[in-house]
C-alpha cells in the first residue's frame, strides 16, 4: 500500500487526481494549501506528493522545500502550462517530476507509478529513524526509552511522544495546537493549558534547572523548539 498526498487549492483537481488514482495499492491523503500537507506529513508516512505551486497560505516551492527537510519522497509538481520559471523553481528545489493541467489521466498514473516504483522498490526510501540523540538526551525509538546523561528516564506517553517529536524536527517550532493535534490526534480545542502542563513535567525530567531549560525552548508567542542543550 502506497500513502499518496494530493494537494491543490482547487478541490474540483484535487477530486479529479483521487478518480484517476482509484487504485486499491494506493491510500489518498488530501490538502489545500503547503501548511495542510506539512502536517500531513508530520503525522502519516507518505511515500508520494503531488503537489500544486500556486496556492494560498503557504505556495507549493515553500512547501517542497520543506518537505526536502525531513525526507527524500518524491515529489510531482502540478503546474500550468504558463509556469515554466516555477516548474524550473521547483525542480531546483526538489520536485522529482511534473504534470502539466489540464491533466492527461493516463500521463498521471504512469508518472506516479513510475516513481513510486523508484522510491518503493529501488531503494530510494528512507529507512524509519528509531534513534535520536540531542545533547545529553538518548531516544531510543524501538525500544521506547531514553536516556538523560546515560541514565534511563522515566516519561509517561504523553511526554515521550512531545520529546519524539520536538527530537526529531531540532530547531522547528511547534505551537501548542500543533503539539496537540499531532500528539493527541485531536482537534486542538482549549489545547494550550494541556500542552503546556505536559511540557513543564517534562522539563522537570530532562532539565537540571527546568526554569532556565536548555533543551525545551519556549519562544514566546509562537511556541515550542528542541535545541542542543547549550544555555542562550
Amino acid at each position: 500500500m502506497a500513502n499518496i498526498l494530493i494537494c491543490d487549492d482547487e478541490k474540483d483537481i484535487v477530486n479529479a487526481l483521487k478518480i484517476y488514482l482509484n487504485d486499491p495499492e494506493y491510500a489518498l491523503f488530501e490538502a489545500y494549501n503547503g501548511k495542510q500537507a506539512l502536517e500531513i506529513m508530520r503525522q502519516n508516512e507518505i511515500h508520494l506528493v503531488l503537489m500544486d505551486i500556486m496556492m494560498p497560505i503557504m505556495d507549493g516551492i515553500q512547501a517542497m522545500a520543506e518537505i526536502r527537510r525531513m525526507s527524500n519522497v518524491p515529489i510531482i509538481m502540478l503546474t500550468a502550462k504558463s509556469e515554466d520559471t516555477d516548474k524550473i523553481l521547483g525542480l531546483t528545489v526538489g520536485a522529482d517530476d511534473y504534470v502539466t493541467k489540464p491533466f492527461n489521466p493516463l500521463e498521471v498514473s504512469a508518472r506516479v507509478r513510475s516513481q513510486l516504483r523508484r522510491y518503493l522498490q529501488l531503494g530510494s526510501g528512507f529507512v524509519k529513524q528509531e534513534t535520536y540523540c540531542i545533547g545529553g538526551i538518548e531516544m531510543d525509538d524501538k525500544a521506547k526509552e531514553v536516556l538523560l546523561d546515560g541514565e534511563k528516564i522515566s516519561l509517561t506517553p504523553k511526554e515521550y511522544d512531545i520529546l519524539k517529536l520536538l527530537m526529531s524536527h531540532p530547531g522547528t517550532v511547534f505551537s501548542p495546537r500543533e503539539i496537540y493535534r499531532l500528539v493527541w490526534k485531536e482537534k486542538p480545542l482549549g489545547s494550550e493549558n494541556t500542552v503546556a502542563v505536559h511540557i513543564r513535567h517534562l522539563r522537570e525530567k530532562i532539565e537540571i534547572n527546568p526554569a532556565e531549560p536548555r533543551y525545551v525552548k519556549v519562544i514566546f508567542g509562537q511556541g515550542y523548539k528542541m535545541e542542543g542543550g547549550r544555555n542562550v
